[in-house]
């Protein structure tokens, strides 16, 4: 009994470890996305390929940091990758998107 809530707790921590630096990742590719296209118009800047190139870096650098973290990354099935870069993008999609319809300048 005691293994077995030991052992949903570990999974419990992993899944709440990997959603936020998820989430964290989305929305600071977000930001980082708006500094970058922020000379550029709304609409030009949402056709940017830099931006894309960002929240792709965002994805890929959490593996190692997921690492850092603890998660043992090396257990990670196809579906563990995808809810990692559908987090990321997903978050990094309405964070910018927001940003851009406001027509927010960040002071960066």
């Amino acid at each position: 009994m005691a293994t077995d809530t030991a052992e949903r707790r570990a999974a419990h921590v992993r899944g709440l470890k990997v959603t936020t630096l998820s989430s964290i990742a989305g929305i600071g590719a977000a930001v980082a996305s708006s500094v970058a296209t922020a000379e550029l118009a709304p609409d030009a800047a949402a056709t940017n390929n830099t931006a894309l190139l960002i929240v792709l870096g965002a994805i890929f650098v959490q593996l190692p940091l997921l690492k850092l973290l603890g998660v043992d990354v090396d257990d990670f099935g196809a579906k563990d990758y995808l809810y990692v870069g559908f987090m990321t993008f997903s978050l990094w999609f309405v964070s910018w998107g927001v940003l851009l319809t406001a027509n927010t300048s960040l002071p960066f």
